[in-house]
């Protein structure tokens, strides 16, 4: 099982480049769904993890809760389940968080709360982080809109294989200058994390 492919499927459903990723209209059971025993083990091994404190387990639970796969969805259990493990410096989980943040799903819509758990993520070279934080600066979101930023992000999580954020970072630079395009470049380049 891919973590990283599914956190990234959430972060780029938010981007809207990957329609694999937008939720299938669903229709309330009339009953509770059974789950084959095998899920149901494995939900329970992921929450007895999760209740020992594994930041992986809590994300996958936060994750299982937010897609309701195998579990019920629920945006508040999901938000609960990735606080725990992006206090703990999960960047998976701190970009999950953000990202119910930005929506506004089981969390107020805050976007200098995204802005702050992306910020966290991105301090630990997340490519999936790099690319909100583009996303954020592109659209002006929480921050005054600069389309040098935007850039410099999108680059950031393209040089670390986030590949989708090259469709981002060359549809903006349509809309930039030969010297902005110069200067994103730079700060692409000279961009290391502060924390370390």
């Amino acid at each position: 099982m891919n973590l990283g492919i599914r956190s990234a499927c959430i972060g780029w459903a938010l981007l809207g480049l990957l329609s694999a990723c937008v939720e299938a209209p669903t229709v309330p059971p009339t009953s509770p769904p059974s789950l084959p025993a095998a899920d149901e083990r494995e939900i329970a091994d992921i929450r007895s993890r999760a209740n020992a404190g594994q930041a992986d387990a809590q994300n996958e639970l936060g994750l299982r809760y937010n897609e309701g796969r195998g579990l019920p969805q629920n945006f508040a259990l999901a938000k609960d389940w990735f606080q725990k493990a992006a206090d703990q410096g999960h960047a998976g989980a701190q970009v999950n968080l953000g990202t119910l943040y930005f929506l506004g799903q089981g969390a107020p819509e805050s976007d200098q709360m995204a802005l702050s758990w992306f910020r966290r993520a991105a301090e630990q070279r997340n490519a999936l982080a790099f690319a909100k934080l583009g996303l954020m600066y592109a659209q002006g979101r929480g921050v005054s809109q600069d389309f040098i930023e935007a850039h410099m992000w999108y680059n950031l999580s393209a040089s670390h294989g986030e590949k989708r954020a090259m469709e981002s970072r060359e549809a903006l630079a349509k809309q930039m200058t030969p010297a902005q395009l110069a200067e994103a470049q730079r700060k692409a380049r000279d961009w290391a994390p502060k924390s370390r």
